[in-house]
């Protein structure tokens, strides 16, 4: 039986659903029980354009913090925070406050991404992609594409020109400009049905890895300019891939617990057994994060929270006792947990349970 999902209307509201077979618009750093609004049905490819049309603000609200994020990074000492309605967020202190940026738009943002402490990037829907070039105070919209009508779903940049976003329907777009202009490269990749591309990460000393849906993944030895098809290790969904401080070592993640590492950079795989307090893990897992100490963390839903020190041979597993559903995950000076998700912004010692609760 398929996990429950929540599914996003045009009007904005969340309604729980069954999971369908393809998943048809998962948002790869948005848990794996959330899917992008409404059918998106592929219209028939169009030359990309600049987005020309009068920008609309995000809505200041002092709930912000409590609503859905779907991402959160690292600027320098500053974290920022992406989700809902255009929400984005920043916060001086290790999360214990947030201040709203400044944002050109009330798309659902679904990942961000930061090369230093001032460049990032922002993706989300209307293949929309966003900058700033302060450390998240202020974003500008370098590109949409409305007739894709389809979301982009993570990003990464190797320094502050090159870069490039995944999503939907298998797209790739790249930018070797610092995002002045982004090019549909998607057919580099060898990806005639279109699968989804849910993310997209660095491996140390290899190359590029995105991964997506049925089992669906790609790297890239040049660093984007060809991409060579994997034989994977699972046919479901993959939410998220994670490289970490090892060489050619990287981890994939997706529905049901399932959780997979490589040493060889997708050569060979091996299934990391996840078990909780109940048993196997069996929730969808949704983001990840190389920490600054060399640890990784994984969270998904059903408030799981998957850390480890042996650069990902083994993991600690914590279910947080709200249960709620999570989405990133960072960490601060002193080895705390920044999550977000469902609820928004959560605070948790480096185990992911709650400070000064026994989970």
């Amino acid at each position: 039986m398929r996990e429950p999902v929540m599914r996003r209307t045009r009007s904005g509201c969340l309604t729980s659903v069954q999971a369908p077979a393809r998943h048809p618009s998962p948002l790869a750093k948005a848990l794996s029980l959330l899917s992008v609004c409404s059918v998106l049905a592929l219209a028939a490819p169009l030359p990309l354009q600049a987005a020309d049309a009068a920008a609309v603000t995000s809505i200041e609200s002092p709930k912000a913090v409590s609503s859905l994020l779907l991402d959160v990074a690292r600027a320098g000492k500053r974290l920022v925070a992406v989700g809902d309605r255009g929400h984005i967020l920043f916060s001086e202190d290790a999360g214990r406050n947030w201040v709203q940026a400044r944002v050109p738009t009330r798309q659902l943002i679904t990942a961000v991404y930061f090369v230093d402490d001032k460049h990032g990037w922002a993706v989300g829907h209307d293949a929309q992609i966003l900058a700033t070039d302060d450390g998240g105070a202020n974003w500008e919209l370098q590109f949409e594409d409305l007739q894709r009508e389809a979301p982009l779903l993570d990003v990464w940049f190797r320094d502050t020109n090159t870069g490039y976003a995944v999503g939907a329907y298998g797209a790739l777009l790249e930018t070797t400009d610092g995002g002045k202009s982004w090019n549909d490269v998607s057919d580099r990749l060898d990806n005639e049905d279109g699968y989804h591309i849910n993310g997209i990460t660095a491996v140390k000393d290899a190359g590029l890895f995105v991964v997506g849906e049925v089992g669906t993944m790609f790297r890239s030895a040049d660093w984007g300019q060809t991409w060579e098809k994997v034989q994977g290790p699972y046919e479901g969904t993959l939410f998220g891939a994670l490289g970490t401080s090892s060489a050619n070592t990287l981890l994939v993640y997706g529905l049901r617990g399932n959780l997979f590492r490589s040493t060889d950079f997708g050569n060979s795989w091996e299934q990391i057994k996840l078990l909780s307090e109940n048993g196997p893990l069996e929730f969808g897992l949704a983001n990840g994060s190389l920490l600054k100490n060399g640890s990784l963390v994984v969270v998904g839903h059903g408030g799981s929270v998957l850390t480890s020190d042996d650069s990902g041979r083994s993991f600690t597993v914590v279910n947080r006792a709200d249960r709620a559903s999570l989405a990133g995950a960072i960490d601060d000076a002193a080895g705390n947990l920044i999550l977000v998700g469902q609820g928004g912004v959560h605070l948790a010692t480096p185990t992911g349970t709650e400070p000064g609760k026994k989970q």
